[in-house]
């Protein structure tokens, strides 16, 4: 027999009346990663870390990690926080054909099989199945038949449970699955759009067709760990944009979540969300809130504000070398513009404002570009260097200021760096304690 899943815990203090929730960090930065880590210690937190089918596959992704990869990453990380890795969930998001969606079904699921089997393999315990998206040879001019979502989800769910069963170990936890995808693909929306709350009838569609297409391979135990469903309950960002949370749009969703005794909602694009809208989405059954972008968006804050001590501090020293952080960031985002140039639109001047500002963080994506990561060394080992000021601090990272005056964070710039990441989090860890 494998250990209880801490999540399905999370599902029976939710119906219990207890709104207890957990984030899940969709990150591969070190920093975040870190930040997570060392604010979960605090509170003897589990801590939920995951990555997408475009991030980390079996060809290696974006991020150039496999499944066992990305594990070994994050396991090295908590060793070098002292955080215990039997308290890391590590989670695979919108697992399934949509790296491969320009290929035939046959092709592309074979192509989710083996992506969803060397997650498994690897460890990873919370699974989102997402078999949403139109493949070549689906007919692209009408919606996607719920029933063939959920049958290539079932599918996709067999060979996840096929593949813990040969593993053999009754030391780790049998996975636990999330299905539906009623939101934007991986990385955030790319246009200015209405956002639709999830109607109440077609959330219980969907989890009439899972169980069905489940039943029908047999996967009824399998079907016992699905604690989830994705909505969307009407959060998103844009550019400039913050979708808020309505409690009172919601409602009706949110009421009919209370019909299924095993069942919470996990909710994506979270980020910007205040930290009593987030507490509002965990007490109506959102018990699980994905984050990303605003995390990233909160190192390059970071990154952005310790540019400037830098360049206050080291203007008239000729023998410091300078990071030239913004402009290596801005050149490395202008030579490569694939994974911008689809979510920023208007004017010139607008689009180079949207590269370094824009909620729809995609500068992450340049963080682990060589000479991108090679200023970032820079700009702290240069800091490194010097006592920085502590009127420097307050002028560029007020909060940190106060905490360093309290005693509570060295001033030291990696110290400086996560705190300021961790101010998003702390909105997270308010909203799932209750």
């Amino acid at each position: 027999m494998s250990k209880n899943h801490p999540l399905k815990e999370l599902v029976r203090w939710q119906k219990k009346g207890v709104p207890k929730g957990i984030y899940a960090a969709c990150s591969a930065n070190r920093y975040v990663i870190e930040a997570c880590m060392e604010r979960a210690l605090k509170n003897n937190e589990h801590v939920l870390i995951e990555s997408t089918a475009n991030q980390v596959n079996q060809y290696g992704g974006y991020t150039k990690m496999k499944p066992a990869d990305f594990r070994d990453f994050v396991h090295s990380l908590a060793d070098r926080v002292c955080f215990p890795k039997d308290r890391v969930i590590l989670g695979g998001d919108h697992l399934g054909p949509l790296t491969w969606k320009n290929e035939n079904a046959d092709s592309a699921m074979k192509k989710a099989s083996v992506l969803i089997r060397d997650y498994v393999k690897a460890g990873f315990s919370k699974i989102h199945i997402d078999t949403s998206m139109h493949l070549a040879d689906d007919n692209a001019g009408k919606l996607l038949d719920t029933e063939i979502i959920a049958a290539r989800g079932a599918w996709l769910c067999k060979a996840a449970e096929d593949t813990f069963n040969e593993l053999n170990n009754s030391n780790i936890n049998r996975p636990v699955y999330i299905v539906g995808s009623e939101v934007p693909i991986p990385g955030g929306s790319q246009e200015e759009e209405g956002i639709k709350v999830t109607e109440a009838e077609d959330f219980k569609n969907t989890v009439e067709s899972f169980e069905n297409a489940f039943m029908k391979l047999g996967l009824q135990k399998a079907w016992e760990r699905v604690m989830a469903i994705v909505v969307q309950p009407g959060v998103e960002f844009g550019d400039e944009t913050v979708h808020e949370y309505d409690r009172e749009a919601a409602g009706k969703l949110c009421g009919a979540l209370k019909r299924y005794p095993n069942l919470v909602f996990e909710g994506h694009s979270t980020d910007y969300q205040t930290a009593a809208a987030l507490k509002q989405m965990v007490e109506d059954g959102i018990a699980i809130l994905k984050v990303g972008p605003a995390l990233t968006f909160a190192m390059r804050e970071a990154l952005f504000s310790l540019n400037h001590m830098e360049n206050t501090l080291f203007r008239y020293n000729p023998e410091i070398r300078p990071s030239n952080f913004m402009e290596t960031l801005e050149a490395s985002m202008v030579k490569n513009p694939a994974n911008w140039e689809k979510h920023y639109h208007g004017s010139t001047a607008k689009i180079a404002y949207s590269r370094m500002y824009s909620y729809s963080d995609r500068a992450r994506y340049y963080l682990p570009v060589k000479e991108v990561n090679e200023s970032i060394e820079t700009l702290i080992r240069n800091l490194k260097s010097v006592d920085i000021p502590l009127t420097l601090i307050g002028q560029f990272m007020p909060i940190q200021y106060t905490k360093i005056r309290k005693g509570e964070l060295e001033n030291s710039p990696e110290a400086l760096l996560k705190d300021r990441i961790v101010n998003y989090i702390d909105d997270y860890i308010y909203a799932i304690n209750p």
